[in-house]
């Protein structure tokens, strides 16, 4: 390949990488990540070129999704240790503000919430709901990435589709309900009044903490109403109500810096996960508005 080519090449993967880099955020929820399968994604066309390829766009969106999809597996195979728990990075910073995708990525609100949900779907079953239903991409293709028939393909974006519908489509994505059941259970918190955050929290609810936060003395996996709420009661005292990511929740901030944020997933008015986020640059990648309180 001559430096004509190549920088030819380059001009036309920079074109698509807005893109590539949307489908790879959403498929693994992680911004570093995403990147990673970017950089994947030019290597191998940077080695193969694009000769008898007539739709440079579409391929490099197959050639990441198969990236993504190896990604997500191998996440999934490692995590033999129920404590190791992946939590998503929600993004806001990973477009250019004015890009179109940009837009395209606040319209359809891809949050901390709906990155918890895509992550309790298998690897297919994420791949073929994310380029179905976020990229419009035809079952046809969508098989070829991840080893199905087309007919396979379409049921595992239909039953992704349906746990995706499932966590969200009840008033715990309401967000006025959702700021009155964080600021009551902060209230119950602070107050140490035990019954009252039992009663706000779904019998099996989990309290996750990213790696920072267990370095900081938090457990990795908290289970049950009874063990979250004895984790909470009497505590919280410094924690704020917050907007992250335009989603209600709660920061403990320090020297005018967030230090650690806690998101809540609801669910028929009940709490049914608290992710506990301290990582620094997870934190940098949120967009957080402390409310007071």
């Amino acid at each position: 390949m001559t430096m004509d080519e190549r920088e030819w090449l380059a001009e036309r993967f920079e074109e698509n990488r807005t893109h590539l880099r949307g489908v790879a955020y959403r498929m693994l929820g992680s911004p570093s990540e995403a990147d990673d399968a970017v950089q994947e994604a030019w290597l191998r066309l940077s080695r193969s070129g694009v000769s008898g390829v007539e739709n440079l766009g579409g391929w490099l969106t197959t050639v990441v999704a198969r990236v993504c999809l190896d990604m997500l597996r191998s996440r999934k195979s490692r995590r033999e240790d129920p404590f190791d728990t992946h939590l998503p990075d929600a993004d806001v910073s990973l477009y250019v503000a004015g890009d179109p995708e940009h837009e395209a990525m606040l319209a359809d609100s891809v949050g901390l919430a709906l990155l918890v949900v895509l992550e309790r779907l298998a690897p297919a079953e994420r791949v073929a709901f994310v380029l179905h239903d976020m990229f419009a991409m035809p079952f046809d293709d969508i098989a070829a990435i991840v080893g199905r028939s087309p007919t396979a393909a379409r049921q595992l974006a239909s039953r992704a589709r349906r746990r995706v519908q499932g966590a969200t489509a009840d008033d715990g994505a309401d967000p006025v309900r959702q700021r009155e059941v964080v600021d009551a259970f902060l209230a119950a918190s602070r107050g140490g009044d035990f019954a009252a955050l039992i009663a706000m929290l779904d019998p099996d609810v989990v309290l996750r903490a990213d790696r920072t936060a267990s370095r900081m003395g938090a457990a990795k996996l908290v289970r049950g109403a009874a063990a979250v709420a004895g984790t909470f009661s009497g505590r919280a005292r410094v924690a704020q109500p917050a907007l992250v990511n335009g989603t209600p929740g709660l920061v403990w901030a320090s020297g005018g810096r967030p230090r650690v944020v806690f998101a809540f997933t609801l669910k028929s008015g009940k709490i049914v996960e608290i992710d506990m986020l301290a990582d620094p640059e997870r934190l940098g990648a949120l967009d957080l508005a402390i409310l007071g309180g």
